[in-house]
């Protein structure tokens, strides 16, 4: 039995990425209690079990296509499954290949939110009616009538804040964007689930990436780049001096400690990728500081491209804690970021986000930190 449906119903459709889980049943269940027309769409993203049967990755499984289904039966709206697999593999998985491939560490969900949920699956949903899409995401958004831009902003609940994988959302999908979690803690989200009965309350939650079917990046990237040969090459220290071999670039980050064969009784830690090179430079923990770096091509969101130094909280890593610093724009668009502090292990590949209070200044991909 469906929930009964509110007196007045508006005209436009709201689309509702449904990934089988709590977080975006529940986005849904409030916009329907709100009288919003819904449609429900799961993406069919990535066939992880590569052909095998019964094995599949973290996401686009048979259970969590049915747990969405099922939501959408008892809330009451239609459901379908679109298949974004060419999209996916082509903005999400081919770029995570080569960016571990030329030395760097990828931040998939970025792409993956930018590009082909607000992106390609909103193109998607306009043929369906639906001019605005909605995500179970933790962040919020509000609309400032003196700039006339759309804001991001961190979640209420800061320990499920997801504000850092979308600093490349464009004013458009800002615009059209829907976070109805945004404003509650995670507790608060099971609690509606339980109270509406539906069946993935108390399902948990991955925190893995979504394509890999053991969460072993290693592996998935060995048979990515298997016909490009074995890959090895030397661990050095930061004088050069030779300490071990290695069995690819693309096994290893900036700021890995674990996995690195070195026999010694210090620890190491990795402190640079020489992809030309093929070679891993590492070092002790106290090494990994560096005071600043750069970030290219920033997108920006809570203000316009600044013309002189502006004083942030920046954060370098999903969990890292923010930390202050300057942004000095350069002569062609891009960021250096200068900390108060040295950071440890900045990598190259993930984003630098830039935050005033709980509001997302703008954020970009960092290419280099010294």
């Amino acid at each position: 039995m469906s929930e009964s449906k509110p007196e007045k119903m508006n005209e436009e459709r709201i689309a509702v990425a449904m990934s089988g889980g709590v977080d975006s049943s529940v986005a849904a269940l409030i916009l329907h209690r709100q009288g919003e027309a819904l449609v429900g769409i799961s993406l069919q993203l990535h066939d992880a079990s590569g052909g095998e049967s019964g094995r599949s990755g973290r996401c686009c499984s048979p259970r969590d296509f049915l747990d969405a289904r099922l939501v959408a039966e008892r809330v009451g709206f239609p459901f379908y499954v679109l298949n974004l697999e060419r999209e996916f593999r082509r903005s999400v998985i081919d770029d995570f290949v080569r960016e571990y491939r030329e030395g760097r560490t990828p931040l998939p969900c970025a792409h993956c939110n930018s590009q082909v949920k607000f992106r390609d699956l909103m193109a998607r949903a306009a043929t369906l009616g639906c001019r605005r899409l909605a995500t179970g995401h933790y962040a919020r958004l509000a609309y400032d009538p003196a700039t006339s831009r759309t804001r991001l902003l961190r979640a209420r609940d800061r320990e499920k804040d997801q504000s850092y994988f979308l600093f490349g959302l464009t004013p458009f999908q800002r615009d059209h964007a829907l976070f109805p979690v945004g404003d509650l803690t995670k507790d608060a989200v099971r609690e509606l689930a339980r109270g509406a009965h539906l069946g993935v309350a108390d399902k948990p939650e991955s925190m893995d990436l979504c394509f890999l079917p053991e969460g072993d990046p290693g592996g998935f990237l060995d048979r990515e780049l298997a016909g490009e040969g074995p890959g090895v090459g030397d661990i050095v220290d930061g004088s050069g001096r030779v300490l071990g071999k290695h069995r690819g670039i693309h096994r290893y980050t900036v700021g890995q400690r674990r996995g690195l064969g070195i026999a010694g009784s210090d620890a190491l830690y990795v402190l640079e990728i020489q992809a030309e090179d093929r070679r891993i430079v590492v070092g002790p923990k106290a090494d990994q500081l560096r005071g600043s770096c750069h970030v290219p091509a920033p997108n920006w969101i809570g203000m316009e491209a600044p013309t002189k130094p502006v004083e942030a909280a920046i954060q370098i890593r999903h969990r890292h804690p923010p930390a202050e610093g300057t942004l000095h724009p350069d002569a062609r668009g891009g960021i250096a970021v200068r900390f108060r502090e040295s950071q440890r292990a900045i990598a190259p590949g993930q984003a630098a986000v830039f935050y005033r209070d709980d509001q997302v200044l703008g954020g970009g991909f960092i290419q280099s930190s010294h």
